[in-house]
C-alpha cells in the first residue's frame, strides 16, 4: 500500500464535506466569494463625480479607499452604459 492509496479515502471525505457544504450554503442563498466594497449607489456617484470633472480619480480612490485604477474601470463602464 502506498502513501496515496491511504490518503484517497480522506480526500475523498474532505471532497464530499465541501460539496455539501456548498450545496447547503447555495440553498440558503449564499454565493462564494469576496464582498464588494462599492455598492451601485456608490459606483454612480464616483463615476458622475468624475465625469463630471467634479473630482479627479485620485481623489474619489482615495475618498473610496480603492485604487486608482478601481475607479477607471468604474468610469469606463458607466460610459458604456446605455443612455
Amino acid at each position: 500500500m502506498t502513501c496515496s492509496d491511504a490518503t484517497a479515502p480522506s480526500r475523498n471525505m474532505i471532497r464530499e464535506r465541501t460539496s455539501a457544504g456548498l450545496a447547503v450554503a447555495r440553498a440558503e442563498g449564499r454565493i462564494g466569494g469576496r464582498r464588494k466594497r462599492l455598492d451601485t449607489a456608490k459606483h454612480r456617484e464616483i463615476a458622475e463625480s468624475v465625469i463630471s470633472g467634479g473630482k479627479t480619480g485620485a481623489e474619489m480612490a482615495r475618498l473610496y479607499n480603492v485604487s486608482a485604477s478601481t475607479v477607471s474601470r468604474i468610469v469606463a463602464q458607466h460610459r458604456a452604459l446605455p443612455t
